[in-house]
């Protein structure tokens, strides 16, 4: 096994990174704390904070102690991290009692608004800028971030306002924000794969701090909140 690549990355790029992470765990938090019953809102809230802060602080961790050092297939931050969480998402909490009062209760508006958090994609084009990222690699999952990002204000507007296309037009942005991250995941893996035979650039700034948060998070939480609006969808319009 190789170790990870040195690339530079200017420290106030890491330190906007840091202070945007932060924005989808409250986002979500803000979400589910609006359609939990009213005993268990301060709960529920606080316990995606809490969940959320002890996650992030067990990536710190093994980030500052070298476990993600290695370059290795599958990457080993996936192995650390990435399953793990989508295992906890897609076999324990989509099961819980709380989770489906939540999705019966919030509002699909406000469940596509939610993604607004991933205007945070611009950091991938931020450090393909910098040359620690494959462009093209780069720039399609950076620019797929922020379109569905952006689309997702016209799409809660839709189906705030009743457009007869509303249910159309979220089931098309919602399936190419999936497929986004799909095709982040899928390339990221090829791409290791790649690195590792040819030793030509890779994702390895992904598996640094602060930037190691990114594989961490995003796919499962991403996936998880698709397939909940993919549910959710057939509650409205069935």
């Amino acid at each position: 096994m190789n170790t990870l690549k040195e690339y530079f990355v200017p420290e106030w790029v890491s330190i906007l990174f840091l202070i945007a992470i932060p924005l989808p765990v409250f986002l979500i938090a803000l979400l589910a704390r609006k359609a939990s019953p009213i005993a268990k809102k301060n709960n529920v809230f606080y316990s995606i904070l809490g969940f959320f802060g002890v996650y992030l602080s067990y990536v710190t961790v093994g980030s500052f102690n070298g476990w993600f050092n290695k370059v290795f297939f599958p990457p080993i931050i996936l192995l650390f991290t990435t399953f793990p969480f989508a295992t906890f998402l897609f076999t324990i909490v989509i099961n819980l009692a709380i989770f489906k009062t939540i999705l019966h209760n919030a509002n699909l508006e406000d469940m596509v608004k939610v993604h607004i958090f991933r205007v945070i994609g611009v950091f991938f084009v931020i450090l393909t800028y910098y040359e620690t990222l494959p462009t093209f690699f780069a720039l399609v999952t950076g620019f797929g971030d922020m379109i569905s990002a952006i689309a997702s204000i016209f799409v809660a507007k839709a189906i705030s306002d009743n457009k007869p296309y509303a249910r159309k037009l979220t089931y098309i942005w919602n399936t190419f924000g999936l497929a986004d991250i799909i095709f982040t995941a899928v390339s990221a893996f090829v791409l290791t794969k790649i690195s590792i035979d040819t030793g030509s650039m890779g994702v390895d700034t992904l598996a640094r701090f602060p930037f190691c948060f990114i594989p961490a998070i995003a796919p499962p939480t991403i996936v998880f909140l698709h397939v909940a609006i993919y549910k959710k969808l057939k509650m409205v319009y069935s």
